[in-house]
């Protein structure tokens, strides 16, 4: 797949980032970077243990890195479970959120790992 078909998945603009990232070259390098970024298994795993304050802190921080790379859809449902978990507790509906972050976070590593190598 190449970047302009994984940003059509992803619901972002590719020549959007392109201008911040300056090439195609450092997209895909930061995309695959993303791959590692530890920002959603700390929300999945501050949710379970119930700590309100690292869940949002980790749903901002996924949420600020899918801005900068335009990861569009990703981004939109962080930055609602960012808003949602703002007051500092876990809201009694969360599971709609995370699960739609879920949702999101999976079609974008799966997207990202079937891009072909850029040059």
């Amino acid at each position: 797949m190449n970047l302009t078909e994984c940003y059509e998945i992803l619901g972002g603009s590719l020549e959007d980032t392109t201008g911040r990232l300056a090439s195609e070259k450092n997209v895909y390098k930061f995309l695959n970077m993303f791959l590692n970024d530890g920002s959603y298994n700390l929300l999945t795993d501050s949710l379970e243990s119930g700590n309100a304050d690292e869940a949002f802190r980790a749903a901002h921080s996924l949420k600020g890195v899918c801005l900068n790379l335009g990861l569009g859809n990703l981004f939109k449902s962080s930055n609602e479970f960012t808003d949602a978990l703002r007051a500092g507790s876990i809201p009694d509906d969360y599971k709609a959120y995370y699960d739609k972050v879920t949702a999101d976070y999976d079609s974008a590593v799966n997207a990202i790992k079937q891009l072909d190598p850029v040059e």
